[in-house]
């Protein structure tokens, strides 16, 4: 994951509350178009109309080409998300929510306006057994006083640390990091408990906050920004000042 993670993708639709357009006479067409794909050569025809790559829920891989996408498809678009697609109706199940795109429903699917697919938040039955195991897999791997969480969030790599943070469950998350060079079963040099979400305005764009003592460490996810912006970043402050600021990569450990 270059730019953001999966498990990021609800973001979407985070903001859009107050903030659905009317749906013109164009973009009924481009829902249509996209629709249609589902009644013919659906998996050709819709590969050809991704934007890679495809963002998967953390812990599976992103989807990087229209070769995977057609391999992974029935992974991603099950029966019950196909008939979702097949029987909406484009002006009243869809939405155009300003510089975000298209919408089915409360942002299950999300195209562009040129009918291009950005985004699916939905999780079939396969993935969700997919995920389980791939979690599963990564606890064991762990070191043990960092191998109990609910869900993995993401992973950063700063210059001189590799960050992981997990979702410990109601809204608190864990920080826990390494030198960068460490390796997947070292015990963290630092965790930190009870770190909070923060969105930040409507862009999408979201960061972690970690207290410890006189230090707030921020971890910042960057969902929309310049071309050359970093995918993350890390900022440590002491007493309010800033003492370190990193880019960050996303990735797996």
């Amino acid at each position: 994951m270059q730019k953001s993670i999966y498990f990021i993708l609800f973001l979407f639709t985070f903001f859009i509350a107050n903030a659905q357009d009317e749906l013109t006479k164009e973009h009924k067409e481009v829902i249509a178009r996209f629709i249609g794909y589902f009644k013919t050569n659906y998996k050709q025809n819709v590969a050809k109309n991704v934007s890679y790559p495809l963002k998967r829920e953390y812990p599976l891989p992103e989807i990087k080409s229209k070769e995977e996408f057609i391999r992974r498809f029935d992974e991603v678009f099950d029966r019950k998300l196909i008939d979702l697609i097949v029987n909406s109706n484009p002006a009243k199940d869809w939405s155009a929510v300003g510089w975000r795109g298209i919408m089915l429903g409360s942002g299950s699917v999300w195209l562009d306006y040129d009918g291009v697919l950005t985004a699916v938040n939905y999780q079939s039955d396969v993935e969700a057994k997919k995920i389980a195991k791939l979690v599963a897999l990564e606890k064991s791997g762990l070191h043990t006083s960092i191998n109990k969480f609910v869900k993995p969030v993401i992973i950063l790599l700063a210059k001189k640390y590799r960050i992981r943070i997990d979702d410990m469950s109601a809204g608190k998350y864990r920080y826990a990091s390494w030198k960068i060079d460490a390796k997947i079963g070292d015990k963290p040099d630092l965790i930190i408990l009870n770190g909070e979400f923060v969105p930040d305005g409507s862009g999408g764009n979201y960061h972690y906050t970690f207290k410890n003592g006189k230090y707030i460490y921020e971890c910042g996810i960057t969902v929309l920004g310049e071309e050359d912006s970093a995918p993350a970043y890390l900022t440590i402050y002491k007493d309010g000042k800033e003492i370190l600021s990193e880019e960050a990569n996303i990735s797996t450990f």
